[in-house]
């Protein structure tokens, strides 16, 4: 199992555009789109990269934009996982 990291690893490791929603212990980002066929075409793509890491974000799709949310369930909190799977997400909306 991962370790799960603490706020201050957290603020240091977090891809741009992702903040650390402490309540929920998740990392999160809001990403936009010109459409929303551009943000579902996004969904699926991540869906795919999340299935290659065997991690399960949640995922919430809107007019223009999707809402991902990261945390790593067996650990308890966020880990280095949903840190490279939000870097990743990144790269595929660039």
């Amino acid at each position: 199992m991962a370790d799960v990291l603490d706020a201050e690893e957290i603020a240091a490791e977090l891809p741009d555009g992702w903040h650390h929603d402490d309540a929920a212990d998740e990392i999160v980002r809001t990403f936009e789109f010109d459409s929303y066929l551009e943000g579902v075409g996004f969904a699926a793509g991540a869906g795919g990269l999340a299935e290659e890491a065997f991690h399960h974000p949640t995922m919430t799709v809107e007019w223009r934009e999707v809402e991902v949310r990261l945390t790593t369930h067996d650990a308890g909190g966020v880990t280095a996982k949903d840190i490279d799977l939000a870097g990743r997400l990144n790269e595929l909306a660039d």
